[in-house]
């Protein structure tokens, strides 16, 4: 049974670009090949600043759009988070969503893609690293730095990449592969604890 990847697009925002990137990196999930891949939008989810009770580590979740995110965490092997940078870091949506959870993330690898004038988003995934190696994630070291996004959307709307993140892309995937087979024990053993 294939590796289930999770595409999470992480801007929330109206006007986002975040969409395109995210269609075309979950193509290349499907052209890849080793993973299960499904686009998840961090949108539809419609989390308010964290509003549980309890810490998250005791998954006794009160508020219904918790259940639906947990549910859609816990149901991934490994993730790519689709990213902008916001004034040198993460989301505000990409922080609180991983605040909501705990266990969920534990022993699952992920990685980035990311886009935001000429560094790339790259400084926002620095910072996004720290916050989920507190979870139990294990961050890739390789990732996709998307320079000026606007101009490498078509009429149509659609990401067209240059080769090097092309290549970026699928070197990315092959580390993210290799990482959630290694990690699949320690899965297996916090979903039966």
């Amino acid at each position: 049974m294939a590796l289930k990847l999770h595409t999470i697009i992480c801007s929330t925002r109206p006007g986002r670009l975040g969409p395109a990137v995210a269609r075309w990196f979950h193509g290349v999930v499907g052209e890849h090949g080793k993973f299960d891949g499904a686009l998840v939008d961090l949108a539809t989810f419609e989390l308010p600043i964290f509003d549980e009770p309890h810490h998250p580590i005791m998954q006794k979740y009160q508020h219904e759009h918790t259940k639906r995110w947990s549910a859609s965490v816990s149901a991934a092997d490994a993730f790519a988070f689709v990213t902008p940078e916001y004034n040198y870091g993460p989301t505000p949506a990409l922080v609180n969503a991983l605040d909501y959870l705990y266990r969920e993330w534990n022993y699952k690898p992920c990685c980035f893609v990311s886009y935001g004038g000429a560094a790339g988003g790259v400084r926002g995934v620095q910072m996004t690293k720290l916050q989920v190696t507190a979870v139990k994630m294990m961050p890739m070291a390789e990732g996709v730095g998307i320079g000026p996004l606007a101009q490498m959307i078509d009429g149509s709307g659609a990401f067209m990449p240059n080769e090097p993140i092309a290549k970026a892309a699928t070197a990315m995937l092959e580390e993210l592969h290799r990482w959630a087979v290694v990690l699949a024990p320690m899965r297996a053993t916090r979903r039966d604890g």
